[in-house]
């Protein structure tokens, strides 16, 4: 990335010597994110100045090491998003994602749109032993997609017998509904696109609805009913935005219940209008997600060794060579699928 909007531009690089903490990785794959969107045409500035190689979604191979990890060497890897340097005051409470030392790549330093990227071996995941359906390429959305609402389950406390209302079918979403069905909730998905509703039945929703065209009255109706034809309990429901949308945030705090929990997992950069004083009124809980703590990658790609989780039907394989049609047409939102390219 050269400027905001701009097409990304192709560039040659000379490989490091990976210092003694370090490792190189080649890019087997790597996701494309709204964050990556965010980036190009949003608005969103990135830490490390341009020109800088986007992607945070990155599945590879351990191509070189450095003296102190060389146990990773030739290993198949994926690399968190969020990467925390491990040692500070919010890394040592289990705060990692909020670590203030954090790197991520693809905004501080060079991500995985890229035939390779160095990065710390710290919080390396080991990436071994896939169903022989998945390729290592599929998993690059663990990364991000598939762990963010993973941890967000985990901060909601998601017990067998919830209720899970999740707004925003899509990137992540299409994600949080099969996790939250492997957690034992009962799942209400809400869009305002059809086939990715009808993709979040077919892999756990109990129930969904479209809220196209909807003021937030009437949303928030059709959502109750849905909620109740559903099975959902009455009240306690955890309700986890996950669209990155003004009109998502809002619904989500309107459908806050008795002693329930909101949750922001999506981002944008609009200012949504709520009345705070319903979180004392229902005395409910809300938090924000930002990523996920990378000793929860693990548990989250069981789910997809296990079966639990499925990725092939919710990924999409694209040349890198094409990364700027593909940028058009995920802006465009024309691509279903989460897009992983392929160096």
């Amino acid at each position: 990335m050269t400027a905001p909007g701009a097409p990304l531009e192709r560039s040659e690089f000379e490989l490091p010597t990976p210092a003694s903490n370090e490792v190189i990785v080649r890019v087997v794959g790597c996701g494309v994110c709204h964050t990556d969107l965010g980036f190009l045409h949003g608005g969103v500035r990135t830490n490390h100045e341009l020109p800088v190689a986007l992607g945070h979604e990155i599945a590879g191979t351990v191509q070189a090491v450095g003296s102190d990890c060389k146990d990773w060497a030739d290993k198949d890897v994926v690399i968190p998003a969020v990467l925390p340097c491990g040692d500070c005051e919010l890394c040592n409470a289990g705060k990692e994602t909020a670590c203030r030392n954090q790197q991520m790549p693809g905004n501080d330093f060079h991500g995985g749109f890229a035939s390779h990227i160095v990065v710390p071996a710290q919080w390396l995941v080991d990436a071994g032993n896939l169903p022989g359906d998945i390729e290592l390429a599929d998993v690059a959305v663990l990364a991000d997609a598939v762990t963010t609402p993973y941890q967000a389950m985990v901060r909601a406390d998601v017990q067998p017998g919830d209720g899970v209302v999740l707004i925003g079918a899509g990137g992540i979403g299409s994600f949080g509904v099969q996790i939250a069905k492997a957690f034992g909730a009962r799942v209400v998905a809400i869009d305002i696109d059809d086939e990715k509703l009808a993709r979040a039945a077919e892999f756990g929703a109990s129930g969904t609805v479209n809220t196209r065209g909807m003021e937030i009255k009437e949303a928030r109706k059709a959502v109750k009913a849905a909620c109740k034809e559903a099975g959902l309990p009455a009240f306690g429901t955890k309700v986890l935005e996950m669209s990155g949308t003004p009109q998502g945030q809002e619904l989500a705090w309107a459908l806050m219940t008795f002693s329930g929990v909101v949750g922001i997992v999506g981002f944008c950069l609009n200012r949504v209008p709520v009345r705070l004083s319903n979180l004392m009124a229902f005395d409910a809980t809300a938090f924000g997600n930002w990523g996920c703590r990378p000793q929860l990658y693990k548990p989250a790609l069981d789910l997809i060794r296990e079966g639990k989780v499925k990725v092939k039907p919710f990924v999409r394989h694209f040349p890198m060579a094409e990364i700027n049609a593909v940028l058009d047409d995920a802006q465009a939102h024309k691509i279903p699928e989460r897009p992983v390219l392929i160096p």
